[in-house]
């Protein structure tokens, strides 16, 4: 746990660039504001935290699980986030599972072209890239995003 309750925040750049993405060019914010939003942020993250694990105890576990979460928010009644963030949630499993896979083939690939005598290398960039492509993943950030705004 933390010595102190300032240990708590979210450091004021991560704040100040989520507040500035997310309103509009020109407005500007006072300092005292982010401070606010800092610890607003905090005491919501302590909140969930402590109801997901009432829920990760109630099933008789010790690691709190993304599930643990969605259902802690729709118990604390923050229905509204449940639908965008099961969407995060499942966009952030499958890039998982689609750079698990495209390590896997990359070590593949290392091993055959290790095993290769003739010279002829078998793996490159572009077969990375192709298996991105066929686990039907999206590379950019902005997916997150489009979640949330939903």
């Amino acid at each position: 746990m933390a010595e102190r309750l300032e240990d708590l925040n979210l450091p004021n750049t991560v704040i100040t660039r989520i507040i500035k993405e997310a309103l509009p060019d020109g407005v500007n914010i006072a300092k005292e504001a982010r401070t606010a939003f800092a610890k607003s942020a905090s005491v919501y993250i302590l909140y969930i935290t402590s109801a997901a694990s009432l829920v990760a105890t109630s099933n008789n576990r010790k690691t709190i699980s993304g599930q643990d979460v969605l259902q802690a928010i729709g118990n604390v009644e923050f229905n509204n986030f449940l639908e965008p963030l099961q969407d995060v949630l499942e966009y952030f499993r499958r890039m998982q599972k689609g750079k698990k896979d495209a390590s896997a083939k990359r070590k593949m690939q290392k091993e055959r072209k290790s095993e290769d005598q003739n010279g002829n290398e078998v793996g490159d960039k572009d077969n990375v890239m192709e298996a991105d492509l066929d686990n039907g993943l999206e590379t950019s950030s902005d997916v997150i995003y489009d979640c949330v705004d939903q």
